[in-house]
């Protein structure tokens, strides 16, 4: 994408005016998406963005330009504004010696989604709103999407890092509604891993949509969900956005640093039930949020947060690395090369635990069920938070019964990793995500086994 030489003279430029460090990070994206509502398909579009983002950064102040001009005088004129905003004043040449890292790649691509006729992507999505139709006449509308990228990145930096990576990801998502006496309902299955196109010859989309017209049709013969407090069952592969969200973000240097996460200052500490052992892994094969390298060149790694219940680690990037006088853990993330890096998670999530997931449920008398997680809203600080149940079923004498509809789950995220009481051995990982953070998006996973959280709060609608 650049040549070397060339990236050793910008960053040369950016840090002649003295400033400590400077970083060339340059994408090359190609996507393209199709969706599909109410039987037509609106629209198929594909794009190409590339530019290069540099960073320099002088004491305490850092400052930043972003180009889509890669030519040497494109590079050089925005690592001379980046500068400028670093430091102002007169200094010395900083000569740069470059080394390539060896590569590290966890995805591997048979077939290149660019090289897909876009008939066959958008035969995936007719096929799909097929099935769901036929499930059942109660299905009266869906929608449905494709997506697919290719990216190119290439990061340099003046501590000799230079590394490069290449990222493909492809998407498939749909949305059923049903219609019927208790109004209309809504299901929702989605898909998506860092593959090419041959997970078509793994996936079932017709299933897929199979399954979003069931949850939209359950949801019609759905009770209101109960209120107040009671066991809470999560089958595998559905929660782990909570613990993305009312945990994981809590473990990011930045908060810990600020001193606004309730996880500072307590590594060695037990902080969750012994049970639960958390971890973030930006190189599990083929998953949504893994990368070869995060956006400041670092080889991504599987990082262990919490191990039997204990504290033992936060998340890093550059800045924050460097101010403890650390090494970084690969989580230094951008949304793209007009932005930023900052610590983020890559795949989140909670390991296998020693329960079977069929007697977690018999062992439980009374409670809920939650099939499948929906959004919701999480304080940092303190860790409370409050998610959509978007599929739920009562929890009788120890038998999953009637669906439920309209409900919450109201908690706090390390009070949940502490009441969490039991653990199966069905681990699997969730639908694909993004998480935004001030502003930005970049694509994630998470995943946990079945587990129960032996009090939690359920916000329902019944009297």
């Amino acid at each position: 994408m650049i040549e070397q030489d060339v990236l050793e003279r910008v960053l040369s430029s950016a840090t002649k005016t003295g400033a400590d460090f400077a970083e060339v990070y340059a994408e090359d994206k190609r996507s393209t998406s199709a969706g599909l509502d109410d039987g037509l398909v609106e629209q198929v579009t594909s794009g190409r963005d590339r530019g290069a983002g540099i960073r320099v950064i002088a004491g305490d102040t850092t400052g930043f330009a972003y180009t889509s001009d890669l030519s040497e005088a494109g590079l050089l004129a925005a690592a001379g504004a980046a500068s400028a905003a670093a430091r102002g004043g007169g200094g010395g040449v900083k000569t740069v010696g470059l080394t390539k890292a060896a590569a590290h790649r966890p995805n591997t691509i048979i077939h290149d989604p660019d090289s897909i006729e876009k008939a066959r992507k958008v035969e995936l999505l007719n096929r799909m709103n097929d099935a769901a139709r036929a499930y059942g006449e109660q299905i009266v509308q869906v929608s449905a999407g494709y997506g697919d990228s290719r990216k190119r990145v290439l990061v340099a930096n003046t501590d000799g890092v230079l590394a490069d990576d290449e990222i493909v990801r492809t998407l498939l998502r749909i949305n059923a509604v049903a219609d019927g006496d208790g109004g209309m309902q809504t299901g929702y299955q989605s898909m998506g891993h860092t593959v090419g196109f041959e997970i078509f010859d793994t996936v079932d989309v017709e299933e897929m949509a199979r399954e979003a017209a069931r949850q939209a049709i359950t949801k019609l013969q759905a009770r209101p969900a109960p209120s107040g407090e009671m066991p809470v069952v999560i089958k595998h592969g559905t929660g782990g956005v909570l613990f993305h969200e009312a945990c994981g973000h809590g473990l990011e240097a930045d908060h810990i640093q600020k001193g606004a996460s309730v996880y500072a200052g307590k590594v060695g500490e037990l902080v969750a039930n012994p049970l639960v052992t958390l971890v973030d892994d930006g190189t599990m094969p083929g998953e949504w949020g893994t990368l070869g390298i995060d956006d400041e060149g670092q080889r991504t790694q599987r990082n262990v947060l919490i191990e039997d219940g204990i504290l033992t680690d936060y998340m890093w990037d550059f800045l924050r690395a460097r101010k403890d006088g650390r090494p970084q853990s690969g989580n230094g993330r951008r949304q793209s090369y007009q932005h930023l890096p900052m610590v983020r998670m890559t795949n989140t999530f909670v390991m296998n635990g020693p329960d079977n997931p069929d007697d977690i449920v018999s062992s439980t008398p009374n409670g809920v069920y939650v099939a499948k997680l929906g959004g919701g809203s999480v304080n940092t600080a303190s860790g409370d938070f409050v998610f959509g149940m978007t599929e739920a079923y009562l929890i009788e004498d120890g038998k999953i019964t009637e669906p439920l509809r309209d409900g919450n789950l109201i908690g706090n995220g390390p009070k949940v990793l502490q009441d969490i009481d039991m653990l199966a051995n069905d681990f699997s990982m969730g639908s694909p995500g993004t998480c935004g953070k001030d502003g930005q998006g970049v694509p994630v996973g998470d995943g946990q086994p079945t587990l129960r959280v032996k009090a939690l709060t359920v916000g329902g609608t019944a009297a």
